[in-house]
């Protein structure tokens, strides 16, 4: 069975913002690996439009950026939209009942599958279908923008605590 996993960077004042902040290079090869070993990804449209930019390559990416626009293409990706049509390659769409579409989903593959965006985390905190809450804590206060936690604020219980190079620490939470 799969396991539904939501993790973003996040400010201390706990706000998600890709434009305000960005992973350092420690923390980017963190990420290549999890990438690399994700059974799949589920994406909200507006993240799944932001995270399409690695479809195409780059000539001024690093080794970094090529290895992870790798292993983001390999894996595959389930887009919940209720507007877009069709979506890009080794991706699926997702309409209709979230719910009975993600349990469908967690009976299938094993492993990790990231879940990215906010609203649809909210969504899938609601129904009660996030197995982990993975927080990559980033010394940055924004002050405003999109919240970590969208929605509902589900009591949760820390299982781990990580530094993630720099001033990075990775916080893992479960449902309690």
């Amino acid at each position: 069975m799969a396991k539904l996993v939501f993790g973003m960077n996040q400010s201390l004042d706990g706000y998600v913002d890709h434009m305000a902040f960005a992973p350092g290079p420690a923390l980017f090869r963190h990420f290549i690996k999890e990438a690399e070993g994700q059974a799949g990804s589920v994406y909200g449209r507006k993240m799944y439009e932001i995270m399409s930019y690695w479809d195409d390559d780059h000539p001024e990416w690093d080794e970094d950026r090529r290895a992870f626009a790798a292993a983001w293409r390999r894996q595959p990706k389930w887009v919940v939209s209720r507007t877009l049509r069709s979506v890009g390659p080794n991706a699926t769409l997702v309409q209709g009942d979230l719910g009975a579409a993600m349990r469908a989903l967690k009976a299938g593959p094993e492993g990790e599958i990231e879940v990215a965006g906010t609203e649809l985390a909210h969504s899938l905190t609601a129904l009660g279908l996030i197995d982990e809450y993975r927080i990559y804590l980033h010394p940055v206060v924004l002050g405003q923008g999109r919240p970590y936690f969208a929605g509902p604020r589900p009591p949760l219980r820390l299982v781990a605590h990580d530094p993630m190079g720099g001033d990075v620490i990775r916080l893992r939470y479960v449902p309690a």
